[in-house]
């Protein structure tokens, strides 16, 4: 975790190249991004940022689309017409096909001639589908455009998940990347990685007392990281229908925040401790298996005499698709300190509600002092909640104000918006910031990759051999019912 995110140097011009720049990904979030980040004075004073795509447009067409998704947020009031027109000002667009060395050698010569000619830093982000990293990467590389060597200006790249489909086509993805870029080059960037509740998990557990010390097998009964969304695919069902909810937010987004939760403590919050303790972590947990797992797919509903379509019946999807869109896996640690209690993870689109959280369910007490008032005492809880409204509570048993003995839970509550007025930056602010810094705590290393693809990749297959057909469930629901029986098993339920 950055300890303190400073402004990018400023001794050479600086070129962010956003490859697939007229796309919804650079257009709603990484140029936003970087507009805050300029507002906030954290950009180096010659800068500029080129967008690449196949679509034609001119630079003002460009700025045009760009200026749509700009927020004021960090430049209230007037200021921010001079800020927005400062921003697009050095907002360049350059048309060419991701395969080809010319177009890029054509995007090398308006660098140049933006960047007068000056040795430069660049970042080149890669939002574009996985399918055509490796044909940009490739480009990249044949027209010359990674500086290599420790006095040379620096060349960056980041690319979005998923980073293949299995441990095998990631390792071949990883090989033919790294013919272009060095490992120390490449930031694999998990976007959830950058906001805020996942940032403060390492201080929440290793700056307070009160947790490490219960932070193990013998003090907590399970641990839930769910993920819910209340739509559907958005139009991107094509997309989706290649990787599936196990591939494009499981084997991710929800380890990413596994390994925070059970990693043991780090030496120190540099970028190589932080993520030898996730690899650690990851290298202990058991390969998934069909017996810990569940998958659904949504079926179509009608809602205020509107028709929900089921996901078969969206664009793009084949009527007989096996994805799904939907699932709840049982993960186990083999580790001393969480031997024996289950990570419950579960992730589905088309469910009642829109949520991502973390529950730590906490042993009961042993002896029950108060049984004459309530038998049975509940168990405390401890609940991160990323998004949305972020929070972080505690729930304990409290005695009810009165002249009798009552006992009751209530929650001790921090409510992000209410004890933080001030602007939360945006998950993509933080890591675009740090990948311009050079700093790598918050990106995923290709060992880390490798370790998370083992977990996943065996089930994976097996689902697809054997043409496992998920579970229906009624879109806007809670899930398959045998999610809840999964949970069942290990004496839980799903919140």
């Amino acid at each position: 975790m950055p300890v303190n995110r400073q402004a990018v140097e400023s001794d050479r011009p600086l070129s962010i190249v956003i490859v697939g720049a007229s796309g919804d990904l650079a257009r709603k979030k990484i140029i936003p991004a970087l507009f805050a980040l300029y507002c906030q004075d954290f950009l180096p004073p010659d800068f500029r940022v080129l967008g690449f795509a196949r679509t034609e447009l001119s630079d003002a067409a460009f700025r045009e689309k760009v200026q749509e998704h700009l927020s004021c947020r960090y430049a209230p009031g007037v200021s921010c017409g001079d800020k927005m027109e400062a921003f697009l000002a050095r907002c360049h667009y350059v048309a060419g096909q991701y395969d080809s060395t010319d177009s890029f050698l054509d995007l090398f010569q308006s660098m140049k001639r933006l960047e007068g000619g000056q040795p430069a830093n660049r970042l080149y982000y890669l939002a574009i589908p996985p399918t055509v990293f490796l044909d940009v990467a490739h480009s990249i590389g044949n027209a010359g455009l990674v500086s290599c060597g420790a006095r040379a200006p620096w060349s960056r790249v980041v690319i979005e998940k998923p980073f293949g489909r299995d441990r095998a086509s990631s390792d071949v993805m990883a090989k033919d990347l790294g013919d272009v870029f060095s490992e120390g080059q490449i930031y694999r960037i998990d976007h959830y990685l950058g906001k805020e509740l996942l940032q403060n998990l390492m201080v929440l557990r290793f700056a307070n007392t009160i947790f490490e010390p219960l932070w193990n097998a013998q003090h907590i009964e399970s641990v839930q990281i769910c993920w819910k969304e209340d739509i559907g695919t958005s139009g991107r069902g094509g997309y989706f229908d290649n990787f599936g909810i196990m591939r494009d937010v499981m084997q991710n987004h929800l380890l990413q925040i596994f390994a925070l939760v059970a990693m043991e403590p780090p030496e120190n919050f540099k970028p190589q401790p932080v993520r030898d303790a996730k690899v650690s972590l990851l290298r202990a947990i058991q390969p998934l298996t069909l017996e810990d797992l569940v998958v659904g797919q949504y079926t179509g509903t009608t809602r205020e005499g509107k028709t929900v379509p089921g996901y078969t019946e969206e664009p793009g999807v084949p009527p007989q698709s096996l994805t799904p869109t939907f699932g709840a896996a049982v993960l186990h640690v083999n580790n001393d300190r969480w031997r024996g209690v289950p990570f419950m993870i579960k992730a589905g689109k088309g469910l009642d509600t829109r949520i991502n959280e973390i529950r730590i369910r906490f042993r009961k007490k042993a002896v029950n002092l108060f049984a004459d008032v309530l038998p049975e005492l509940p168990n405390n809880l401890l609940v991160i909640r990323v998004q949305p409204a972020e929070a972080i509570y505690f729930r304990i048993l409290n005695k009810v104000p009165g002249l009798e003995l009552a006992l009751d839970q209530t929650d001790l509550d921090l409510q992000y918006a209410s004890t933080f007025p001030q602007n939360i930056p945006d998950a993509y602010e933080c890591l675009l910031l740090d990948a311009l810094q050079g700093d790598k705590s918050l990106f995923i290393r290709s060992d880390e990759l490798a370790a998370s693809w083992d977990i996943f990749t065996p089930v994976l297959h097996e689902l697809e051999q054997k043409g496992i057909r998920p579970e229906p469930y009624v879109f806007g629901s809670l899930g398959p019912a045998a999610a809840d029986r999964l949970a069942a098993r290990y004496k839980a339920v799903w919140t």
